[in-house]
């Protein structure tokens, strides 16, 4: 297993749900993180648990990802205050309006440019670098509303399932480099997005269970890229 003390993540989203349980994940293994997301006093929240609880270092940056200047801020920020960058989580993401028959425009727009082009730009914003170390991560968080459609979530679906396709083909086009790419389906997710929503009577997986998906592809051997991960409720 790979030793991840002293591993420096970049996670996107990082202000509540599951980019929060990643990185208070990844301070636990004795990873500093750089937390990035739009709501600053949130931020500054997940940042003081964590260091109510680890002994890592914490920095916070206020970024939207629908903005490729800005994701290109919050990637050298980090290198600059840790002089190196290991991990890219992209985890921002929006669940809105998602029926083709709903015709809401502006909530498809807002899917598209976070769901989709804000995680090309993160992964835009690491990729020289990690090609010019040999080495890095990047971890996408999908759902398996990418694997199944219903009538209520169609556009969602479709930004998810773009997710999918652009781990998989940057895992082809990254091979023998030594940078790895990993997406990972998440089911029903207990987080503000889904506070309202049934999971059929099961209990919704919580922030946690996803940031153990991350830890475990985090930990192969540098030979070893785990592609794709799907985690569902019992």
């Amino acid at each position: 297993m790979m030793n991840l003390n002293g591993k420096v993540a970049v996670i996107t989203g990082a202000s509540s749900g599951i980019g929060a349980g990643i990185a208070q994940a990844f301070a636990q293994q004795h990873m500093n993180v750089v937390l990035g997301g739009r709501n600053e006093q949130r931020l500054k929240e997940v940042a003081s648990s964590i260091q109510e609880e680890t002994q890592v270092q914490v920095s916070t940056f206020v970024v939207d990802v629908t903005k490729n200047e800005e994701v290109n801020h919050l990637v050298e920020f980090a290198q600059k205050q840790f002089g190196k960058i290991d991990v890219l989580v992209n985890s921002a993401g929006q669940m809105l309006s998602s029926a083709v028959t709903d015709g809401d425009v502006e909530a498809w727009d807002t899917m598209l440019d976070v769901n989709v082009k804000g995680m090309l730009y993160g992964i835009n914003a690491v990729l020289p670098k990690f090609l010019e170390q040999s080495s890095g991560h990047i971890i996408n968080i999908a759902s398996i509303s990418g694997f199944e459609v219903t009538k209520q979530s169609t556009l969602y679906s479709m930004t998810k399932t773009a997710v999918h396709t652009l781990t998989q083909g940057l895992e082809k086009e990254l091979a023998k480099t030594g940078v790895r790419a990993t997406s990972i389906s998440p089911g029903m997710v207990e987080t503000s997005m889904t506070e309202s929503t049934d999971w059929g009577g099961r209990k919704k997986l919580e922030p946690k269970d996803i940031a153990e998906a991350a830890i475990y592809a985090l930990q192969q051997p540098a030979h070893v890229n785990v592609n794709e991960v799907t985690v569902r409720p019992v």
